[in-house]
């Protein structure tokens, strides 16, 4: 799909404030109301759109604690990679999973309640998963910038 000005102004908008009516989004682009639903309705069937999030406070719902993982595993073959992807998609607290090129197979993005909390993850459901060779962690002290999305380029 070959993106236009007006489309670029519309991802820009939504990833902004998904919650924008059609109304408010056809306005901001310079558009009525059914091009403009027409419009996200194709990006969305393009998978450029792939879905509209809350922004939640972690803290608010009690997650104070956020440590990145990086993993490094005993095999690196396609099924090892696999199998270390399902299982971290059947654990909440990771939140983050990306595989990467280098000494480390993969960084992991771990909230969790409370210290002994992460603690208890680490030992008893990462450090133990299925080919892990090792598990170096780093505490998030603060965060400055946690921007969703990517940046829209062309407008």
């Amino acid at each position: 799909m070959i993106l236009d000005e007006i489309d670029r102004h519309l991802l820009a908008e939504l990833q902004s404030e998904g919650r924008i009516t059609n109304v408010e989004l056809a306005s901001r682009v310079g558009l009525t109301a059914p091009p403009c639903l027409r419009r996200v309705r194709a990006l969305e069937e393009a998978g450029i759109i792939r879905g509209y999030h809350a922004e939640l406070d972690a803290a608010a719902l009690s997650y104070t604690i956020t440590v990145f993982a990086m993993v490094s595993l005993k095999s690196q073959a396609e099924e090892s990679l696999k199998a270390f992807e399902e299982h971290m998609n059947t654990l909440p607290e990771v939140r983050e999973c990306h595989m990467l090129n280098g000494e480390i197979d993969f960084m992991l993005k771990i909230v969790s309640h409370d210290l002994q909390s992460f603690q208890e993850f680490l030992t008893s459901k990462l450090t133990p998963a299925p080919n892990v060779a090792s598990v170096k962690t780093s505490l998030v002290i603060r965060t400055h910038k946690n921007l969703p999305g990517v940046p829209i380029k062309g407008r």
